[in-house]
């Protein structure tokens, strides 16, 4: 089996051996994995006027999609009924595609190194169907150099071809961000590239009958890896910054929030708020980057310490809420916190990944007993990821303090002084992303804010 020359044009191939048609209509998509980002591309290129596959293992997204139910909440089930995908748990579908878009997860394992193995088992059973000519492009978050090093060998291996001779890959990262609805796929530019120039060039044609924001062709795979990687590093970094600046004003009894504001006023100043880091994506991509630059020796200082600052801040949190139960008055082993906004982020209805997890599981430590609240959320979905009890409808009475999370548009329209005259007298709120304006609580209030 041939292995992949990094960067370089392949021997023997030419731009003409490379499959040109991505005439929609005339050339048929797979989409594989039909999550928060599959779906979105699936559509997408359905709605461009290409003939699409959307595959998954999931039998339970399968059948809701099919029955025109948008399984994201991001698009409306509108989109999936009116469109002409086909979806299937079927991997010999795969097959009827010139080009495969893999969309799979890559999370980090308990060691923090990137998990690979949805891009080797999505890559198998490409490479178990695929035929002679197709195009595979990954779009899931991987560290540089992955695609050559993971997928190139799994569909090697798996179809028995030779990658450069029978067929092609690329990498165009997804940039896709759940609850936007600014900026969803159509109207964010998208970054391809391909195994050679050639093959780059083919990419960015299919992308150009999708992508109205334009396509920007990088020279290697490995450069949008890269790229990919940094969009998420950098708001990691700078978020990581200001978390640090949080907790240095706290200890200067200085408003974390005025500092900003007025430093804000500055026309080149970068705006980023403290706290939690949450998510599939800024807390995790870092780790790539660490992991790849320390297979070179390279330890990325300024990033790990970042990784540092903002994994440090459930803790800082769970600290702040014992503060103002504390100064409340509160016994802890005899407190009741009601936490609500439970999901990584305000407004959209995922509970994965969210830190809040952490900070609950701070406090449950000192015994604090925990309550539950997320509108977005069923009981179901809460206590199969939190060990708390939860609430269907959101009520005040009875607890000691509020930790509010995600700030959906349900908790920040809440009025603060209904919300401290319910709470037990005197009240503990902590407010991780600034939910409430700290003037227009009443007086009395333990408050603390990232």
């Amino acid at each position: 089996m041939n292995s992949l020359p990094s960067n370089d044009a392949i021997d023997g191939i030419s731009p003409t051996q490379v499959p040109q048609d991505v005439t929609p209509r005339e050339t048929t998509v797979c989409v594989v994995g039909l999550g928060y980002v599959g779906l979105p591309l699936a559509v997408g290129f359905d709605q461009s006027g290409y003939d699409v596959i959307g595959y998954d293992i999931s039998e339970e997204t399968v059948a809701r999609l099919s029955d025109g139910n948008d399984t994201t909440g991001d698009l409306g089930d509108e989109a999936i009924e009116d469109g002409e995908v086909s979806f299937t748990t079927e991997p010999g579908s795969i097959a009827e595609a010139s080009y495969v878009l893999v969309t799979v997860p890559t999370p980090i394992d308990e060691n923090r190194d990137p998990k690979m193995d949805f891009v080797e088992g999505a890559a198998e059973t490409v490479g178990r169907q695929m035929t002679p000519g197709t195009t595979v492009i990954l779009e899931s978050t991987v560290y540089p150099g992955a695609t050559r090093e993971v997928m190139v060998p799994a569909l090697e291996d798996a179809s028995g071809l030779d990658c450069g001779e029978d067929f092609y890959v690329g990498y165009s990262p997804e940039r896709a961000v759940p609850g936007d609805e600014e900026h969803g796929l159509q109207n964010v530019m998208k970054i391809v590239s391909g195994q050679d120039e050639a093959v780059g060039q083919n990419v960015k044609a299919l992308y150009d009958h999708v992508i109205d924001a334009g396509v920007h062709l990088a020279p290697t795979m490995e450069v949008a890896e890269a790229a990919k990687v940094v969009e998420n590093v950098q708001r990691d970094v700078n978020i990581g910054l200001v978390n640090d600046l949080a907790m240095t004003f706290e200890q200067m009894d200085i408003d974390t929030e005025a500092v900003l504001d007025a430093a804000g006023t500055k026309w080149n100043f970068h705006d980023y708020s403290p706290g939690l880091v949450s998510g599939h994506c800024i807390p995790v991509d870092p780790y790539f980057l660490i992991h790849r630059a320390s297979q070179e020796g390279r330890s990325p200082e300024l990033v790990e310490a970042s990784r540092s600052v903002n994994e440090s801040m459930p803790k800082h949190v769970a600290d702040l809420m014992v503060k103002a139960l504390t100064e409340a008055g509160r016994p802890l082993a005899d407190c009741r916190v009601l936490a609500a906004g439970l999901t990584y982020k305000a407004d959209v209805a995922d509970i994965r990944n969210a830190k809040i997890a952490a900070v609950l599981e701070e406090l449950q430590e000192f015994g604090i007993e925990i309550v539950g609240y997320d509108p977005l959320l069923d009981d179901e979905t809460i206590t199969d990821y939190l060990d708390i009890e939860t609430q269907e409808k959101l009520n005040f009475d009875g607890f000691d303090g509020l930790l509010l999370g995600a700030a959906h548009d349900e908790l920040e329209n809440l009025n603060p002084n209904i919300v401290a005259a319910e709470l037990s007298d005197p009240p503990a709120i902590v407010d991780v992303n600034r939910a409430f304006d700290e003037g227009d609580l009443p007086d009395g209030v333990a408050y603390r804010r990232v």
